[in-house]
C-alpha cells in the first residue's frame, strides 16, 4: 500500500459576531425563553469588532500568522494584549469580516434562501471585487439584492430569520418548506453558513496548491452539521455542494460525521482512497457550526471577558500519492477507539496513542508533537471546562510514565516540549488535532520536526444513543525517498560516466607508453 502525502492545507476564520449574538444556541434560546434579558444586554456590550478578532493571538495562530509555540511568548490574557501589526491574511488563509461572509453565504445559496438588501449587496460586491480568490465566475452568483420592505415582509409573514450587520437588518434567511423542521430557516442558516466556510477554505487550498478546481477528484466534508429533510435528516451532501461553488466539476464527494472525531475519520478515509489508487487528489474540508458561537458567553459575560466565541472556523487539506517531498500519513499506525476499549481517559489515550505507536515499534517519546483537542483555554477556563489541551498532554505524559518510557520528574518537560497551547475556536470538530496539520507539515518540510500525531476524540453520548466514547488518530512524518529514487541514473548520466572513464583510461595508457 502506498504512503499518502499531505500536499496542501488551508485554514480560515469568519468573524460573525451578529450571527453569534442572534443564532448561537446560548443567546438564541435565552431570547426564546426570556426575551431581551439582562444577559443579552450585557452580551451585546461584550461583542468584539473585527480589528480585535484579527489581532487576537490564537486567531493568528489558526490562520498561520504565528506559530502555536509563539503563543507562549505572547503576554496573557491574550484578549487584553492584541498583537501589533496583525493582518487579516495569514500563511494558511484569512479572517473574513461578517459583511463579506454574508455575501459568501448568498453566493453559496442555490435555492434563493438567502436574501440580501440591495444597497448592502452592492456595497459588499465592491469589496469582494478586490478579494484575491473571488473570481468573476464566483462573484456573479451574488444577487443584486431585494428591497428592505420585501425582506421585512418575509421576516414578518413567512418565518424568515433576519440577517444583521452593524446592528442593522441587511437580509434574511428564508425557510424552504411549510412544516419540515429540517428545512426551517434556522437549520438552513446553519447549513449555508457551514457550506460558505467550506467554500472559502477550499478556495484558499486550491490557490496554495497551484491547482485547478477541475483537478480535484473527491471531496469529503466533515463538519458537525447535517443536511437533509424530514425523511433523511443527515442525507447530505455538503461536499459536492461546496465543490460546485468552487468549480470542482470533476469531483464527487460525501459527508463523514463523527462529532469531534469527524475530521480524523475523514482524513483516514481519504488517505485510504488515495493509497489504494481509487482517487488521486482528495480534499477533506469542513465549515463551522453556528450553534457553537457564543456557547460559553454566559460565563464570559459574568467574568467581564469579551465574547470570544465569535468566529466560525474552517479548514481544507489535500491528500495525494506520496511524492518524496511532502509529509506523509502512516497508514500502518492508525489509532482507533474500539467498542470494548473503555471510556476512561487512560483507556482512550492508550488506544489512540500507545497502541498505534507500539504497532510500528515506536515509543511515546518518538513523537515530536501531539495535537489533540486544541481548544483555546481563554474560552474554556472561565466556563469551568479547564485547559483541555493541557489535560490531554498530561494524560499522554502520565501514560508514558506508566509504560516506563518517561520518568515522573520529566513530565513537565515532556508536556512543554511535545504539547502546545490551545488556539482553536470551540467549534467541536475544528479543534480536534486538525488545526496543527498545517504547522506540523511546515515544520517537517523545514526539518525542525520529524513526526506528529493528530488525535480526534468524540462524545457520542450527545446523540443519546450510547455512552461510548470515540476517537481516531494518525501519524504525520517526514517523507522517505521514493522507491529507487536514489539509485536511478539517467542514460545521459551513464554516457557521461563512461566517457569520463574512457578518457581517464586513454590518459593512463599514453602515460604508460611514454614511460
Amino acid at each position: 500500500m502506498r504512503k499518502v502525502a499531505i500536499k496542501e492545507y488551508a485554514y480560515c476564520l469568519n468573524h460573525t459576531p451578529e450571527l453569534a449574538y442572534h443564532y448561537g444556541n446560548t443567546p438564541f434560546w435565552e431570547r426564546k425563553a426570556k426575551g431581551e434579558s439582562e444577559f443579552l444586554l450585557s452580551l451585546s456590550k461584550s461583542m468584539r469588532p473585527f480589528e480585535e478578532a484579527v489581532s487576537y493571538a490564537p486567531n493568528q495562530a489558526y490562520i498561520g500568522g504565528i506559530d502555536p509555540e509563539d503563543l507562549e511568548a505572547q503576554p496573557v490574557p491574550w484578549y487584553q494584549n492584541p498583537m501589533r501589526g496583525a493582518s487579516r491574511w495569514g500563511q494558511f488563509g484569512e479572517i473574513m469580516p461578517e459583511d463579506e461572509f454574508l455575501a459568501l453565504m448568498d453566493i453559496s445559496d442555490v435555492f434563493d434562501i438567502i436574501w440580501l438588501e440591495e444597497t448592502f449587496s452592492g456595497k459588499v460586491k465592491e469589496k469582494l471585487q478586490s478579494h484575491p480568490l473571488i473570481n468573476p465566475d464566483i462573484l456573479q452568483r451574488l444577487e443584486k439584492g431585494h428591497p428592505i420592505d420585501a425582506i421585512e415582509r418575509e421576516i414578518r409573514e413567512n418565518e424568515a430569520l433576519p440577517l444583521y450587520y452593524d446592528g442593522i437588518t441587511v437580509g434574511c434567511c428564508r425557510k424552504s418548506h411549510e412544516f419540515d423542521e429540517c428545512l426551517s430557516s434556522y437549520v438552513l442558516l446553519e447549513n449555508i453558513a457551514c457550506k460558505a466556510g467550506g467554500v472559502l477554505a477550499l478556495l484558499h487550498l486550491l490557490k496554495r496548491a497551484g491547482m485547478k478546481p477541475e483537478e480535484v477528484d473527491f471531496i469529503i466534508e466533515c463538519s458537525e452539521e447535517a443536511a437533509g429533510d424530514m425523511n433523511q435528516r443527515g442525507g447530505g451532501n455538503f461536499a459536492k455542494s461546496v465543490g460546485e461553488i468552487a468549480g470542482c466539476i470533476n469531483a464527487s464527494g460525501c459527508d463523514v460525521r463523527g462529532f469531534c472525531a469527524g475530521p480524523a475519520y475523514a482524513l483516514i478515509n481519504a488517505a485510504g482512497q488515495v493509497a489504494s489508487g481509487i482517487r488521486k487528489n482528495v480534499v477533506v474540508l469542513a465549515g463551522g457550526a453556528v450553534p457553537k458561537l457564543y456557547m460559553n458567553a454566559r460565563d464570559h459575560v459574568k467574568k467581564n471577558i469579551p465574547a470570544l466565541e465569535d468566529v466560525l472556523g474552517s479548514f481544507a487539506v489535500l491528500l495525494t500519492p506520496e511524492d518524496g517531498v511532502s509529509p506523509v500519513i502512516r497508514l500502518d499506525a492508525i489509532g482507533k477507539h474500539s467498542v470494548g476499549a473503555g471510556a476512561s481517559p487512560q483507556a482512550i489515550t492508550e488506544a489512540l496513542v500507545y497502541e498505534p505507536l507500539k504497532r510500528i515499534g515506536l515509543g511515546i517519546a518518538d513523537v515530536d508533537k501531539y495535537a489533540a483537542e486544541l481548544q483555546n483555554p481563554e474560552i474554556t477556563l472561565p466556563a469551568g471546562a479547564g485547559n483541555v489541551p493541557e489535560a490531554n498532554f498530561k494524560m499522554i505524559a502520565a501514560l508514558a510514565v506508566m509504560k516506563k518510557e518517561l520518568e515522573r520528574a520529566d513530565m513537565a518537560d515532556f508536556i512543554k516540549e511535545r504539547g502546545m497551547p490551545g488556539f482553536a475556536p470551540t467549534q467541536g470538530h475544528i479543534p480536534s488535532g486538525v488545526p496543527f496539520i498545517g504547522h506540523a507539515c511546515e515544520k517537517i518540510k523545514k526539518g525542525t520536526m520529524k513526526r506528529s500525531m493528530i488525535i480526534g476524540k468524540g462524545s457520542l453520548f450527545l446523540a443519546r444513543l450510547t455512552n461510548l466514547s470515540d476517537g481516531a488518530s494518525f501519524i504525520i512524518e517526514s517523507p522517505s525517498p521514493l522507491a529507487g529514487e536514489e539509485k536511478t541514473v539517467s542514460k545521459e548520466a551513464i554516457k557521461e560516466i563512461i566517457l569520463e572513464v574512457l578518457a581517464d583510461l586513454a590518459g593512463s595508457l599514453k602515460g604508460s607508453a611514454k614511460e
